[in-house]
């Protein structure tokens, strides 16, 4: 198949083109590559991913609406999966205006190309972050998300709003993604677990919201990917089952679907980083500090409907994928000891 990746130089995009590409896929892959973080990281990933003669990158901003045209004119896209965004929760609180043109301008011609070259299916990221206020859990794609705290979840619950209009006006197949903390090799230099193991080689505080009471449904990278891919060919279908009268919404009388991917098991954050601690050898030196606007304090993914789909199970334990991290971490930049 050939298949678009937008995003393709960010963490889970890089990842999964590496996954579809070793598979005999033809991946078309699409970033900005802005500087919300070190540059050098993304072309390193994207360095791996050239090195293989089945994948073209394109640079390219989603909100550019003729080059998005001319892109799906060009190609004939089986697949196309949108992991592109001003990504950041607390970014999302100095700098507004580019979760505007990515996640919605962006988004919109990433559905336009789907919708007028007939993609056969769209699959597009959302976040745990649009249950928001939601205290019920474990988080089901069941429940109503109409309380986000940040603009940034503001942005994913009207991307899932916009694609379910697609799917229903035009028949576009069309499912969105729940990421839970997403962590692992080649992870983001803004995560906690990234921010956190450079700062404790460099003997540095760590900055610990909440008092250190948070919780989060830590999800390894290879478990995410795993999910995606099972869900590329599991192309959504009317629900016959939905009512007008009690609206599911995960579901619809549309070709849409909606899916946590979480690892359903929540950490502690203290838990986490004394695992941490004992994977670098060194103690962590913590700057307690409260909770921050448009944090929440735990996370939880209910995963049955993915799972009751297409046999999804995450089975990467936090302390492994820690471990995985850190052996990355070292290797990449050269520290041999600490």
């Amino acid at each position: 198949m050939q298949i678009l990746i937008t995003g393709v130089a960010g963490f889970i995009g890089f990842h999964l083109a590496k996954r579809l590409l070793n598979q005999g896929e033809t991946v078309v892959g699409l970033d900005n590559l802005n500087e919300y973080y070190d540059v050098r990281l993304k072309l390193a990933r994207l360095a791996q991913l050239k090195a293989q003669a089945q994948f073209q990158f394109v640079q390219m901003e989603l909100g550019d609406r003729s080059g998005m045209t001319g892109l799906f004119q060009t190609h004939q896209f089986e697949r196309v999966v949108n992991l592109a965004a001003q990504a950041g929760v607390r970014y999302s609180l100095q700098h507004p205006h580019s979760y505007i043109d990515s996640n919605i301008v962006g988004f919109l011609n990433v559905l336009e190309g789907c919708r007028h070259q007939a993609v056969p299916h769209l699959v597009f990221a959302s976040s745990s972050s649009v249950y928001g206020l939601n205290t019920q859990m474990p988080f089901s794609v069941h429940q109503t998300v109409d309380h986000p705290i940040s603009l940034y979840a503001a942005t994913k619950k009207a991307n899932e709003l916009m694609a379910h209009s697609y799917a229903y006006l035009y028949q576009l197949p069309t499912t969105g993604l729940r990421f839970f903390t997403v962590y692992g090799p080649w992870g983001r230099p803004d995560m906690a677990l990234f921010k956190f193991t450079e700062a404790i080689l460099r003997d540095q505080p760590i900055e610990v919201y909440n008092q250190g009471q948070m919780y989060r449904d830590f999800t390894y990278i290879d478990d995410i990917v795993e999910g995606i891919m099972r869900v590329l060919n599991h192309i959504p279908q009317p629900n016959p089952h939905w009512s007008q009268q009690t609206p599911d919404p995960g579901s619809s009388v549309a070709p849409y679907r909606l899916y946590n991917i979480g690892h359903q098991h929540p950490v502690a954050l203290l838990s986490f980083i004394e695992e941490l601690e004992h994977c670098l050898g060194k103690t962590a030196h913590k700057l307690w500090l409260p909770l921050q606007a448009g944090d929440v304090p735990a996370t939880f993914a209910d995963v049955s409907d993915l799972k009751q789909a297409t046999g999804f199970q995450s089975t990467t334990s936090v302390q492994e994928g820690i471990r995985y991290f850190v052996e990355w971490y070292k290797d990449y930049y050269g520290i041999s000891s600490v």
